[in-house]
């Protein structure tokens, strides 16, 4: 029998679980040609707010029948890392965006969102680290919207991310994002 302390139990009591909307990936990934849509299904979990030590988790399925851009190098690499994370950060948003999941996300429309999908948000630090190589056939991945906060107009946002496959293989990352022009 699993033990788990009180405050654990009531954590585990207070998180929304969000299960794949297939429309809203479809707009989410709309933007991307239709060879380099890699983000299959997304369940998003609100475990309190991230602006108080909560979190907001994206976790996901890919799969990556062939590179968009090189000939197949054998393993999931830093460029289809970069493209994934940005298709599972912009999913997460939209769906906080649509659930009002994040304080810093309250005032926005869904107009707003899909305004601001491509010209407004930045990564501006990026980490990858890659411990064991990893199929892109099928693979899984996890963002983590750990902290925001907004400032001058700017929101910032800070996530970390992981993927791994059946094989072992295993790479995470911390990223950055700042998003201008915020409707706040």
């Amino acid at each position: 029998m699993l033990k788990i302390d009180n405050l654990a139990q009531d954590s585990v009591a207070l998180n929304k679980i969000y299960v794949n909307d297939e429309i809203l990936l479809a707009e989410v990934l709309k933007p991307y040609k239709t060879h380099c849509k890699y983000l299959k299904s997304a369940e998003v979990i609100q475990e309190g707010e991230p602006q108080n030590g909560g979190r907001v988790i994206g976790k996901c399925e890919f799969e990556i029948p062939e590179s968009c851009y090189i000939d197949d190098t054998g393993h999931f690499n830093s460029v289809e890392f970069n493209i994934c994370y940005n298709q599972m950060m912009y999913y997460v948003i939209a769906k906080s965006v649509k659930e009002k999941l994040m304080a810093s996300f309250q005032a926005w429309t869904m107009s707003d969102y899909w305004a601001k999908q491509l010209p407004d948000i930045y990564i501006v630090n990026f980490e990858s680290s890659f411990r064991r190589a990893m199929q892109a056939r099928q693979f899984w991945g996890e963002i983590e919207f750990i902290n925001t906060r907004i400032k001058f107009g700017l929101m910032y946002i800070v996530t970390k991310c992981r993927y791994w496959d059946d094989q072992g293989g295993n790479c995470s990352g911390n990223v950055k994002l700042t998003i201008v022009n915020s409707p706040v």
